[in-house]
């Protein structure tokens, strides 16, 4: 289901912890560092943090510059950002900031926690998401009922935790400050447990003052039919690589890319890439890569359209020479129209021979961009 780009912002010390256990919250970075995430609030949709941040911190979670929030206004979107914040309790302070300052908010809990929540009176829309927090179902109301395209998430740390492990977070936005917490009893960015493998694709660091910023995103694909936030970017590539293709009146322009399952980028291809007018994405990909490869069988092919399962200037269609090379893991944007093809099905095709398919409609207007001359209306 499509969910929101989710956006994990925190500020750690140097032995990763959030805070220490004073009483008072632990500054970690200064007045430069307050202003880019000021930025960065006005630029998404949502903000969100969990009922342990509200606890602890009485956070008000404002954009607190005047003109980014006349930016915000003039074009058409509310003053603030939605204010999201998750308890499986309900057990909230009716008091507490977050409730009295900025505009809009919502509280995501369980059955049991809506009702403490609606008892209490909290100055906000309450949505239950069952007997237990089930993280994609809040991301797909956010996004469907809410119309959240950007979220950013502020903490705690097992708010950061469960995002990351279950393969949701987008992007981590970390910043370093240079001290030292010591303490055990004090709270860390990411706790214990299993975490997709693979690195991550450091895409920015930026000195702010004494502190640095460094920006991550995922890079493992997920497994099977399950998404995970590096498919999205993948995909992503993988539309951009269409825009690469020399236009053609004959032929969609269609951009791949596959990737080994510890997140590694084996080939990337695009259409009629090399000056081969009959050369398609997939195989343009593939033919990058040794056929002994073992990594191309855990791998997955990214293709900003549906693989081909028939094509008359080639032997094989992609279809086949996916299955061929041992793929069993396809993640597209756009199912494949009847403009040259009737009937064109390269996902059935590979779905009835054990391959997983996944679609992710969310990229389709991208891949359909190099093809707009192709496509009636």
């Amino acid at each position: 289901m499509p969910f929101p780009y989710v956006l994990l912002s925190a500020a750690v010390s140097l032995d990763g912890c959030l805070d220490d256990t004073g009483p008072e919250r632990l500054l970690l970075s200064g007045p430069a560092d307050f202003d880019r995430v000021d930025e960065v609030r006005a630029s998404v949709d949502a903000i969100l943090v969990g009922a342990g941040t509200i606890r602890a911190d009485n956070p008000r979670l404002l954009v607190n510059s005047p003109e980014r929030r006349a930016a915000r206004v003039a074009a058409g979107r509310p003053e603030y950002p939605l204010k999201v914040t998750v308890s499986g309790s309900g057990e909230l302070d009716p008091a507490a900031n977050f409730w009295h300052t900025g505009g809009e908010k919502v509280l995501y809990t369980t059955d049991r926690g809506a009702e403490r929540a609606r008892r209490a009176g909290l100055a906000t829309d309450v949505v239950a998401l069952g007997p237990e927090l089930d993280w994609r179902l809040l991301l797909e109301h956010l996004h469907d009922v809410r119309g959240v395209r950007r979220l950013m998430v502020e903490g705690g740390g097992t708010i950061h935790t469960q995002l990351l492990q279950q393969e949701l977070a987008d992007e981590l936005q970390l910043v370093l400050a240079p001290l030292l917490v010591g303490d055990p009893d004090a709270p860390r960015l990411f706790g214990p447990g299993a975490y997709q493998g693979g690195r991550l694709r450091l895409t920015e660091t930026r000195r702010i003052e004494d502190v640095v910023l460094m920006r991550y995103e995922p890079t493992a694909p997920g497994v099977a039919d399950a998404v995970a936030a590096a498919d999205r970017h993948w995909l992503a590539l993988a539309c951009e690589l269409a825009a690469l293709c020399p236009p053609s009146r004959t032929a969609f322009s269609v951009g791949a890319v596959v990737v080994a399952a510890d997140g590694t980028e084996l080939a990337r291809g695009h259409s009629r890439e090399g000056g081969d007018p009959l050369a398609h994405a997939e195989e343009a990909a593939l033919a990058k890569i040794d056929p002994a490869d073992p990594r191309l069988r855990g791998a997955t092919v990214y293709s900003s359209l549906e693989p081909c399962a028939r094509r008359a200037s080639r032997p094989a269609p992609c279809a086949r020479l996916i299955l061929g090379a041992g793929v069993r893991r396809v993640v597209t944007a756009w199912r494949e129209p009847d403009t040259f093809v009737t009937d064109a099905d390269g996902s059935g095709l590979l779905a009835a021979e054990g391959a997983h398919v996944v679609v992710l409609p969310d990229h389709e207007t991208a891949a359909k961009a190099p093809n707009r001359h192709l496509l009636p209306g």
